[in-house]
Order: C-alpha cells, then structure tokens, then sequence
C-alpha cells in the first residue's frame, strides 16, 4: 500500500492537533521555523542529523 507524504503528514498533522491541542502560536512557530530552516545554511547540517 502507498501512501503520499502529504497525506501522511496531513493525518498525522490533524491528529496532533486533535489530540494534544497545541496553542495556534506554537504551530505557527514551528512551521515558520521549519520552513526558514530550510531555506539556511543549517539545512545540511541538518538533513545528515535527521538520517
């Protein structure tokens, strides 16, 4: 069975969400802040951590 990313991080999103109700502000942190990493010089530094 194949399951796309998105749909898994969309399920697993909704229930974290549901289930721990985090603050709105600290999803948006997290996001904003998973986003910038991204585009940084720390990004690869990161991805060999991650693997």
């Amino acid at each position: 069975m194949h399951v796309p990313l998105w749909l898994a991080l969309l399920v697993v999103g909704y229930l974290g969400v549901k289930l721990f109700r985090p603050p709105a502000w600290l999803i948006a942190v997290v996001l904003l802040g998973g986003f910038l990493l991204a585009d940084s010089v720390l990004a690869p530094a990161v991805s060999t951590l991650v693997k």
